[in-house]
């Protein structure tokens, strides 16, 4: 954890109805959904760029394409620099035109965010520091559920503990910071 140097992109991880409102929320979903709302504005005045990922679930799951829960719980300026990539993996690079969008925009860091962050945001993450992104996630801008206790296992493990040992898997290249309103954004280019 240090000084934060801007980054060129941001990306956000299935930040969708089914788990932002309702008894499906994440734990803090309204402080998630605050900070991201700041880190989307910041991008957006700086001209990075700004790639929704949305799930498509599978049939039957909370996030099922094409119902309520699927759909992004922010709205969405579509244009040049802000688009949605829609997914089937954990991670937002396997199948989709993320990686090409990042480069084309001569991106070299992106902030992260969104959920879950030990399974979706975790594999992004992942992928981009593989292919050489500097990648800053601001952990009160990512979120995910608890795991229940498992007999003969373990106890529940709390949320926020889970977001926590995410983070910290991703080793020391990942850059962790406190909060979301120390990210800053530039507009990328070559």
């Amino acid at each position: 954890m240090g000084d934060v140097v801007a980054v060129q992109a941001l990306v956000v991880v299935d930040v969708q109805r089914a788990f932002f409102g309702g008894e499906g929320a994440v734990p803090g979903a309204r402080v998630v959904r605050e900070a991201v709302e700041g880190l989307l504005g910041r991008a957006r005045e700086a001209g990075a760029l700004v790639v929704h990922l949305q799930n498509d679930g599978a049939a039957g799951a909370d996030d099922e394409a094409g119902t309520a829960g699927w759909e992004l719980a922010l709205a969405v300026v579509e244009g040049d620099r802000e688009v949605v990539v829609r997914k089937e993996h954990d991670d937002g690079f396997a199948g989709t035109s993320l990686g090409g969008l990042l480069v084309g925009a001569g991106v070299k860091g992106i902030a992260v965010c969104g959920v879950m962050s030990e399974m979706c945001v975790s594999a992004t993450a992942r992928t981009a520091l593989a292919r050489g992104y500097r990648v800053v996630l601001p952990h009160d801008a990512h979120a995910t559920y608890a795991v229940p206790a498992a007999e003969g296992i373990s106890d529940a493990v709390p949320a926020a503990t889970v977001s926590r040992v995410a983070e910290w898997a991703l080793g020391d290249e990942a850059e962790i910071v406190a909060r979301a309103v120390d990210v800053r954004f530039e507009a990328g280019g070559r």
